[in-house]
């Protein structure tokens, strides 16, 4: 059999075909067949030779549009802006991407795989966590932030958000997931780090009123 000379395309277009379904149909209600379907002559042996399971072209699918319109990327450069407004400019973008808010929700259920755990943990680490860094560190140089740990928060952050707050990771109910934000702001703000104002918060409610009430669950009762 001929080798692909040009697997980055075909990872492109099995990518594209993908990212419209989800969209479109949903994750849930997508096969792989679909997205065969999709691809004008490839073979359902083609997509799986790029990726193992249906779940790890949702998590590609939604790393990809985070790179295409990377929030911390639009703000970087900007000089009408310190750098806490940076930081939460970089939030509202990031959640006011309707498509890429929607491919977020859909992944929800599939974070609690062990193996794209991991991998969303990594990707974190090497892409957040340096923007977080950068960031925090303009703002203590600008007056903005006063934090004596901006590297340990850029890498605490990433954890916090993309897992502790989720509610398939950490079983809690809705109000539970709102308390933890709570906790969150309010140690931000201790740490010098006032990131939660009343719009981030507006921003933030919104996200997780979109979070499908079958997401939630109680959480296992204390000792």
């Amino acid at each position: 059999m001929a080798r692909n000379k040009y697997p980055e395309e075909t990872v492109e277009r099995i990518l594209d075909a993908a990212q419209r379904l989800f969209l479109e149909k949903g994750y849930d209600q997508t096969t792989i067949q679909d997205i065969v379907d999709q691809l004008g002559g490839l073979t359902k042996g083609a997509v799986y030779h790029h990726f193992k399971s249906k779940e790890e072209i949702l998590n590609a699918v939604g790393d990809r549009m985070f790179q295409q319109n990377n929030p911390f990327e639009a703000v970087r450069g900007r000089t009408d802006l310190n750098g806490l407004q940076k930081l939460r400019e970089a939030i509202r973008l990031n959640q006011s991407d309707s498509a890429a808010a929607s491919v977020t929700l859909q992944s929800l259920p599939i974070i609690r795989n062990p193996r794209l755990l991991a991998e969303m943990i990594e990707s974190n680490r090497r892409t957040l966590t340096p923007y977080y860094q950068m960031l925090l560190e303009e703002g203590n140089r600008d007056g903005s932030l006063h934090t004596d740990y901006p590297r340990e928060l850029a890498e605490l952050l990433p954890l916090l958000t993309s897992l502790w707050l989720l509610p398939s990771v950490f079983p809690s109910t809705k109000a539970q997931a709102r308390r933890k934000f709570d906790f969150l702001a309010a140690m931000l703000d201790r740490m010098g780090v006032p990131l939660v104002d009343d719009a981030t918060r507006r921003i933030i409610d919104a996200f997780f009123d979109r979070i499908p009430d079958g997401v939630y669950q109680d959480a296992p009762a204390g000792p």
